[in-house]
């Protein structure tokens, strides 16, 4: 299913992007489909109920899955938390897209069964032309609680002494973003899986379309403003990352109550007030404006 890069297509005729939940992306250039860190299983932790269990054992539920990806050729995976990378496993087995990660993603995508010769391992900084989808990896960072911490830091540089089994089992392992451009003439989209950043790795990046994470604390000082600002100010911007991932991807998002969606809508109209600002549900497919096309 992978193709070479660099085969010669010419320019796309359509693009579209889908909210698959979480951080998650869907998007398809022509025939051709993208994802970026597919988590659609979701199946509960007690995260969301104060009760979480780190135990709580890895899961993929193929008939969710299979009914959102489409038959994609490439996933792009920030970094290796369940939330992001759960999925990514069965994914890569049943269609032999090539996934695109940091080192710590493939040790653990190959000790679940995946092809290393699938795996594309990146650092960032790296301008993929993935036969006329242009790939560019951004180095990146994790979001922080109100502790200035997060779940499950730390990094691999050889295969994990056993096969993954729990949540535990995926720890971070450094994070990546992606802008990723439709043909030469684009269009453009800047996906980022959690919500902190490097002002210096993103400085003039200026895409189309920026699918920002929202953040859980005020941590990250001037997140927001410091983060449109160094992107050159986006004419749309997506907040993504802000509802329970827990709850079945079915009906109407339901807000992770951590995430202060509207204090941060209200952030980015105080920051980018050109910008239009697209809140997205599950079921609409956005043409290459983020205007909806359909359900």
């Amino acid at each position: 299913m992978s193709r070479d890069i660099a085969s010669g297509r010419g320019e796309p005729g359509s693009v579209s992007f889908r909210w698959l939940g979480t951080a998650g992306r869907r998007i398809d250039v022509d025939d051709r489909t993208v994802l970026f860190d597919p988590y659609l299983s979701r199946f509960p932790t007690g995260l969301f109920d104060g009760a979480f269990d780190p135990r709580t054992p890895l899961q993929s539920r193929p008939e969710t899955v299979d009914a959102h990806i489409g038959r994609p050729e490439l996933v792009l995976v920030s970094h290796s938390h369940w939330d992001h990378l759960a999925d990514v496993p069965r994914i890569a087995r049943t269609t032999g897209a090539r996934v695109v990660g940091t080192e710590t993603t493939y040790h653990l995508l190959v000790s679940l069964g995946v092809d290393a010769g699938q795996i594309s391992v990146v650092k960032g900084g790296e301008v993929l032309d993935v036969d006329g989808i242009v790939v560019e990896v951004v180095p990146s960072l994790h979001s922080r609680n109100k502790k200035c911490s997060y779940f499950a830091p730390g990094t691999l540089n050889a295969p994990p002494a056993t096969v993954p089994s729990t949540v535990a089992d995926l720890p971070e392992g450094d994070i990546l973003a992606f802008r990723v451009t439709a043909g030469a003439s684009g269009p453009s989209a800047f996906l980022m899986g959690a919500s902190d950043f490097s002002e210096r790795a993103v400085r003039d990046l200026r895409p189309d379309l920026a699918m920002i994470a929202v953040p859980s604390s005020t941590a990250t000082h001037q997140y927001v403003p410091r983060l449109l600002r160094a992107l050159g100010h986006p004419g749309v911007v997506v907040p993504v990352h802000w509802d329970n991932f827990e709850v079945p991807l079915g009906g109407a998002p339901v807000r992770d109550p951590a995430m202060d969606l509207d204090a941060f809508l209200a952030e980015v109209g105080k920051a980018s007030p050109a910008a239009r600002v697209v809140v997205p549900d599950y079921r609409t497919v956005y043409d290459s404006a983020m205007r909806p096309t359909s359900r």
